[in-house]
Formats: C-alpha cells, sequence, structure tokens
C-alpha cells in the first residue's frame, strides 16, 4: 500500500471511524436491540458448547496476560455472531470496535482501524467474507506479526516501512465459511459455527425479551412464537414485537397463543415460519419445474430477488427444516414442501392440490 508519507498516515488513521452496523436501522430500532441483546455469557441463551470454549480461552488469556486468538465466528444470519463478539469484549474487559467488510472499500480504511486499535483491543468485522483483496492482504501480517507493511513517497523516493501494532484480537463474522479464502481462514486460531436454535431455546429468548420489554406473555404463545421464528433468535425478538403491538391493540395486553396466532398470521407467517416469499419459493420449484432440480439463477428471476439474497436468507432455514435440498444440477423440492402447500406428491413429477 502506498501512502504520500508518515504524517500523512498518521492523520488519516486519526479521522478513521469505525462504522456500526446496521446503519439504516431507526435509533428506536438500535435502542430496541440494545436493550434486549445479552451482555453476558449467563444471559446469552443457546450455544453452550461454543460458549464453554470461549470462556476457556477468555480465561487463559487473563492468566497469560495476552490478547485472545483471533476468532472466526459463522452461520447463518441472526443467530447472534455480533453479540457473541460483544459479550466476548465485555468478558474480557477490553473494547470492541465493530464494523462490516464492505465498509473498508480503499485501504486506508482498514489501516486508520487497525493503527488506533489499542492494546488487547476487539476489532470486529461483519461479513468479512466480502472484505476485498488489498484489505485481506492487510490483514495478513496484522494477524500474524501484528504490523504493517507499508510503502511512502514516490518514484525514485519510495521507501518501505513496517509499521508495528498494538496486539489485538480480529473476530470475524460470515455467514459464508466456504467464500473466506484459505490464508485468511488459516490465521484464526478459534473458529465457531453457530447451530440453528431450537425452539425450547427460542421459548426461553422470547420470555427473557418480553420480561425485558415489560410484555406479559404465557408459555403457550412464547411456544406458538418460538414455532414460527425460523430456529433464529433475531426473527424471534422481531416477532414478539408484533405479537406484543397485537395484543395491546386486539387484546387485553397479554399475549395469549391466540393473540400470537392472530399477529402471525397477518403477517402471513404460517406454522412453520414460512412467510410469502419462502412459499413462492418453493412453489416455483413445484409447479414451474416440476419439483427440481432447477438453478438458483432461474429461481432469483422467477421470484425477483437477488441470488445472495435466496443464499443467505431464504435457503438456509429451507434446507435447514428439510424443504428443499441441493444437488449439482439444482434445487429440489422435497416431499415435507409438498405436503406443507398441501400439493399431492408423486414420484412422476405430477402434482395436483387436496381437495
Amino acid at each position: 500500500m502506498i501512502l504520500d508519507d508518515n504524517d500523512n498516515i498518521k492523520h488519516k488513521a486519526k479521522n478513521i471511524k469505525p462504522i456500526e452496523l446496521n446503519s439504516n436501522e431507526t435509533e428506536l430500532d438500535r435502542s430496541y436491540d440494545r436493550n434486549i441483546r445479552p451482555k453476558t455469557f449467563d444471559e446469552y441463551i443457546g450455544q453452550e458448547s461454543i460458549k464453554e470454549t470461549l470462556k476457556i480461552s477468555i480465561e487463559a488469556s487473563k492468566k497469560r496476560n495476552s490478547s485472545l486468538d483471533h476468532i472466526l465466528l459463522y452461520g447463518p444470519p441472526g443467530l447472534g455472531k455480533t453479540t457473541l463478539a460483544t459479550i466476548i469484549a465485555k468478558e474480557s474487559n477490553v473494547d470492541i470496535k465493530i464494523t462490516s467488510a464492505p465498509a473498508l472499500e480503499r485501504p486506508r480504511d482498514i489501516i486508520g482501524i487497525l493503527m488506533s486499535l489499542k492494546e488487547g483491543e476487539i476489532l470486529f468485522i461483519d461479513e468479512i467474507h466480502r472484505l476485498n483483496k488489498v484489505a485481506e492482504e492487510i490483514l495478513y501480517p496484522a494477524m500474524e506479526d501484528f504490523t504493517l507493511d507499508l510503502t511512502t513517497g514516490k518514484s525514485q523516493t519510495v521507501k518501505t516501512m513496517r509499521v508495528p501494532l498494538k496486539k489485538f484480537t480480529l473476530i470475524g463474522a460470515t455467514t459464508k465459511a466456504g467464500a473466506l479464502s484459505g490464508p485468511l481462514r488459516d490465521r484464526f486460531g478459534v473458529i465457531h459455527r453457530l447451530e440453528f436454535y431450537t425452539e425450547d431455546e427460542l421459548s426461553k429468548v422470547i420470555k427473557r425479551s418480553a420480561k425485558i420489554l415489560n410484555f406479559k406473555i404465557n408459555d403457550d404463545a412464547a411456544d406458538e412464537i418460538s414455532r414460527r421464528s425460523r430456529s433464529t433468535p433475531r426473527i424471534a425478538n422481531r416477532l414478539i414485537k408484533r405479537a406484543g403491538d397485537w395484543a395491546l391493540v386486539k387484546g387485553d395486553g397479554i399475549i395469549t397463543k391466540q393473540n400470537a396466532k392472530d399477529a402471525l398470521d397477518s403477517l402471513n407467517i404460517d406454522s412453520k415460519g414460512l412467510d410469502v416469499t419462502d412459499r413462492e419459493f418453493l412453489k416455483i420449484i413445484i409447479n414451474n419445474y416440476s419439483g427440481g432440480p432447477v438453478g438458483i439463477e432461474t429461481i432469483a428471476v422467477a421470484l425477483g430477488e437477488d441470488i445472495r439474497t435466496i443464499e443467505d436468507v431464504i435457503e438456509p432455514y429451507l434446507l435447514q427444516s428439510g424443504f428443499i435440498q441441493r444437488t449439482q444440477r439444482g434445487r429440489v423440492a422435497t416431499k415435507k414442501a409438498y405436503e406443507h402447500l398441501n400439493i399431492k406428491y408423486t414420484q412422476n413429477g405430477q402434482i395436483s392440490f387436496f381437495d
């Protein structure tokens, strides 16, 4: 990376600020998320094996008086990767800077953040698989040797300099671990995959959030919302807000099972958590292509959605729930998908609706 001079490097570093995630959300949304977001491992529900491993890593780093190894968290969106990163920072008694890979467009963006990090501080990069090649190559020596390799000057006055960095911990989050290059992935000392939540775990998440938000909710209602939350805490927390609004306006302020059902039915979220887009996705495969296989590009055009949205948002839950299968030739709807949509399943590819 070539910069004008050393003073210019320092000047740019001072003026680079990490960009908060979800910058398009309202302040009310961010305040809501901050209120219900767990602050400690004890408050964090689910991912038990990951929590235990991280607790050991944090305790060991404290006893060694050294920074944590770099950590990679991967899995479908909404499972708590950002929340885990903030908890790791709090449990380690260090500050955290949060940004996302798309925000690091220019080399000086990542350089500025790295040079501003304090000893032991944590840098969290969301969507790390989307880092551009230059930013990724800057990270290699920073992660491994805690240095930056820079050049200053122009033409014949070019000089190479190695700038030392304070020891820090990089926590990367991604929904596509396979999209990371080998050299970057190999520099993470700790790698964890976050799993989808069980209905029981989601019920606990919902009850905790309801208590924080002063919503009254019974067990049956929490179970009903958990069944429709796509095994994802972020969605569960969003749906409880809608159920709470419904109970306040249509009921007596208490979220009952019927209130929850009515609220989620009004949002076109069915008993398995599938929304209009999910069902349309399945119907395209079944009705237009006899159940598949059909390529993702074809589905994206028919559905009017971006391929990345389909792969990152729609497909993970449909795959995990057994509604579709991925094959070398494309996506295939399973018998379970036919049954859920009330469509008769036949081996020869012909279909008919149940009466």
